[in-house]
């Protein structure tokens, strides 16, 4: 056991020197993990306090028992063993587990849960826990499936939310401590006559929660159960009636939870929130500190059972990529600064889950450093260098984060400081000689990239990319569609703006001229298309002529003009 720990140990320094990306499965011993008995966990621990902080880090399996109607149905294979035995090689302590029920259930009045379904996700339980994993299990999609229609089927729906837990309760009554149960996910109502009937319910659904589980008595006598506010939404006044319910319960075996998808317009790419600026940033602070004084401050421990950026939904592709890893940086940071257990949502977009490998080894690199300290960043993780153009200096601002620069690599080999580069404060300067040598005889694209190594925290990695102006062509299509053929040049797309000829915002959220990335428009690199879909057009006045502007991330703008004539769509450049 000592060696395989030890070649962990080994492999977690590669990782986090950015040496290589490392598999999942080069850290796994053996198909199927270790035996049980062998796996490591923290030693057990008595309080809600503890056993919370105990779970961190954390990570969802998500899209997969919770997925509708089945396990696979949304395109994720089913858990092994073998990847709950990869998740907690890779750092983390605990997963969240979410179900939904609806599908598995029969009807009234006693709603019962089919035995395979239940012995299923039991089956993923043992194999969490035998691996050294806590878990959290809960209702999930069940939420806006029928749950939501309380306010108006409030008999029957309390009726089929008690039979589902005390179904759940007491298949687990004798489950070890290291199983949590959270009442519901993203509670939410419709029909409502307003927030205050929405807490009055939250609070009666989390009170009965709480009144069947204990009552099954065994190990849910004092198991820690997790209560969320409505939405798991961390605003104040979403807090305060959860601190209500807490109290009444008079449990000192709770925990609240709340998820965390970072400031909207920044989290989607919309209204020209391309950067991790210091609004961005002050959302995660002031959210955060909402939780802690609530809660933390109070003995309550807190538990952000998801969180992520709301872009990922269509791409992960939709954030750049270094403001994305600042976001994450300073999320990992915060909340450790503030005692939250953080659970990643993974729907299947970032551990490769037949692969047992991550799709951006950066990304996870980025999180596991920040929980347990602080990593540098730059400005910028890109330097544009124009074609055919002798280079200037680039320059990028630090961000040491409390970390000293030791060195700047260029693959192994390392660039000479004074020469290649030069640190004056926070500025760090990559000569005009340096960047022509790199981009020298290169085409379009990343021609190199640069790893900024800090005395401490995961590397800083910036591409050097050689560019030309983008190239947009005249294209015809529908409302249902447009597709723009572009030659990209080795840039990448920010954003787009579209205004109409004689004034005002065109297309969907017209408060802003500045469009939804990956909603009103999509670039294709690969393929060297943008795509404008219908949900853009179907907020486009007829018999108009709209003017678009394409940001991209080397600075230079595009002009496209779009006429709309009933059904039918021109674009041309220019």
């Amino acid at each position: 056991m000592k060696q395989r720990r030890h070649s962990l140990l080994a492999a977690l320094v590669v990782t986090l020197l950015g040496l290589s990306a490392i598999p999942a499965t080069a850290l796994t011993a053996a198909p199927g993990g270790a035996p049980a008995a062998e796996r490591e966990r923290s030693p057990r621990v008595s309080t809600a306090e503890e056993t919370v902080a105990a779970m961190q880090p954390g990570w969802n399996v998500g899209n997969t028992l919770d997925a509708v109607p089945d396990e696979t149905s949304w395109g994720n294979p089913r858990i092994t063993r073998e990847l709950l035995a990869a998740v907690h090689d890779q750092g983390f302590n605990s997963i969240r587990l979410p179900v939904t029920w609806t599908d598995h259930q029969g009807g009234a009045p006693d709603y019962p849960i089919d035995p395979a379904w239940l012995d299923r996700v039991e089956e993923v339980v043992d194999m969490a826990l035998d691996e050294g994993l806590y878990v959290l299990l809960n209702t999930h999609h069940d939420s806006w499936q029928w749950i939501l229609d309380m306010p108006t089927q409030h008999d029957a729906v309390l009726a089929r939310y008690t039979a589902t837990w005390t179904q759940i309760a007491e298949r687990f009554r004798d489950a070890p401590p290291e199983l949590l149960l959270e009442s519901v996910n993203e509670p939410q109502f419709r029909g409502s006559t307003g927030e205050a009937q929405e807490f009055e319910l939250l609070d009666e659904l989390n009170t009965t929660f709480h009144s069947i589980v204990r009552g099954t008595g065994g190990n849910n006598a004092d198991r820690v159960l997790v209560l969320p506010t409505l939405h798991t939404n961390s605003e104040q006044a979403r807090l305060d009636p959860l601190v209500d319910t807490i109290a009444a319960l008079d449990d000192p075996n709770l925990a609240a939870t709340v998820h965390y998808y970072g400031f909207w317009p920044f989290s989607t790419n919309i209204a020209g929130y391309t950067r991790f600026n210091e609004e961005v940033q002050a959302d995660i602070t002031a959210n955060f500190d909402r939780v802690y004084d609530t809660f933390v401050s109070q003995g309550i421990p807190v538990i952000v059972g998801e969180y992520g950026l709301l872009g990922f939904d269509r791409n992960v592709g939709t954030i750049q990529h270094g403001e994305m890893l600042k976001f994450f940086e300073y999320f990992g940071s915060y909340a450790r600064q503030r005692q939250l257990t953080t659970m990643w949502w993974d729907n299947g977009q970032h551990l490769d889950r037949a692969a047992l490998s991550w799709r951006d080894p950066s990304l996870y690199r980025q999180i596991r450093t920040s929980w347990t300290t602080d990593s540098a960043t730059a400005s910028s993780d890109q330097i544009f260098v124009r074609a055919g153009q002798a280079p200037a200096d680039a320059t990028l601002t630090l961000n040491p984060n409390g970390n000293n620069l030791a060195a700047v690599l260029n693959g192994s080999a390392e660039l000479v400081r004074g020469q290649d580069y030069t640190v004056n404060g926070d500025q760090l300067t990559v000569t005009a000689a340096t960047l022509a040598r790199l981009t020298e005889g290169q085409g379009h694209g990343v021609n190199a990239t640069l790893s900024l190594r800090f005395d401490g925290g995961a590397p800083w990695d910036v591409n050097v990319i050689t560019h030309a102006t983008p190239e947009l062509v005249n294209a015809s299509g529908t409302t249902s569609g447009l597709t723009i053929p572009t030659a990209f040049n080795g840039d990448q797309l920010a954003t787009m703006e579209a205004v109409y000829a004689d004034g005002g915002n065109a297309g969907p959220h017209d408060w802003t001229s500045y469009k939804e990335f990956g909603v009103a428009f999509s670039p294709d690199y690969g393929a060297g298309r943008i795509t404008l879909p219908q949900a853009f057009f179907d907020a486009v006045d007829d018999n108009s002529t709209v003017r678009l502007t394409f940001h991209f991330w080397s600075g230079e703008t595009v002009t496209y003009t779009l006429t709309r004539s009933g059904t039918t769509v021109t674009g041309t450049a220019g």
